[in-house]
């Protein structure tokens, strides 16, 4: 049973100069339920070689880990699964390679987009960005902002368990799960928080306060 509330989304150049696997190990200790191998900058084989230490601690942990775009990342590392975006391989072409028991989330930003990946097989969603964040340069306006209206209209329309991510902090979390949201996706909420462990806890508890 994967614990949603907080799922962290690693990135090192957002992470205060800290590593990533040390910000993973502080997070765990938080209590962190999903832990997202990101690292955007990075080429295939550094991902690689750092999620094989972040795949040791997570398994240790029992928390899950999965790895965004990369399905031959995500079967390199024996990873729960993976994240995939609207330019990643289909869901169930990802089904396909990584089997029935794999995690496979989705990012969107509309119902309509929202609908179409359950229907298409995913596991969960990652809805956002939910306010205005800077760790996210890449996306529409379509895709940005979208507030807590959007999240409550996604709540409604599917029955798979989605995080909000975007601008995601301790102080609005609360808001966004009384929206529907089953957790929160963060990136420097975590990473470049002075105590992460802290940080992760206060985002847990922002999470159990809007339930």
């Amino acid at each position: 049973m994967v614990d949603w509330d907080v799922y962290l989304v690693t990135q090192a150049s957002l992470s205060a100069g800290r590593t990533t696997d040390a910000i993973v190990a502080d997070a765990i200790d938080g209590g962190v339920g999903v832990v997202q191998l990101r690292e955007k900058d990075r080429t295939a084989r550094e991902r690689y070689e750092l999620g094989r230490e972040l795949r040791e601690l997570t398994r240790k942990a029992g928390v899950a880990f999965v790895v965004n775009d990369r399905v031959d990342i995500a079967q390199a590392l024996d990873a729960d699964g993976v994240h995939l975006g609207d330019d990643d391989l289909p869901v169930p072409v990802a089904r396909e390679l990584l089997g029935d028991d794999a995690l496979i989330g989705r990012s969107v930003s509309t119902v309509e987009d929202a609908r179409e990946a359950a229907a298409a097989g995913a596991d969960y969603l990652g809805v956002g960005a939910v306010f205005a964040t800077g760790s996210k340069d890449d996306i529409d306006d379509e895709e940005y902002d979208i507030g807590t209206e959007r999240v409550a209209a996604i709540a409604d329309a599917v029955d798979i368990p989605f995080v909000a991510i975007g601008g995601i902090t301790a102080d609005n979390a609360v808001e966004v799960v009384r929206a529907g949201a089953d957790g929160v996706a963060v990136i420097t909420a975590i990473t470049q928080a002075d105590d992460p462990e802290a940080a992760t806890d206060a985002l847990h508890s922002a999470v159990e306060q809007g339930r």
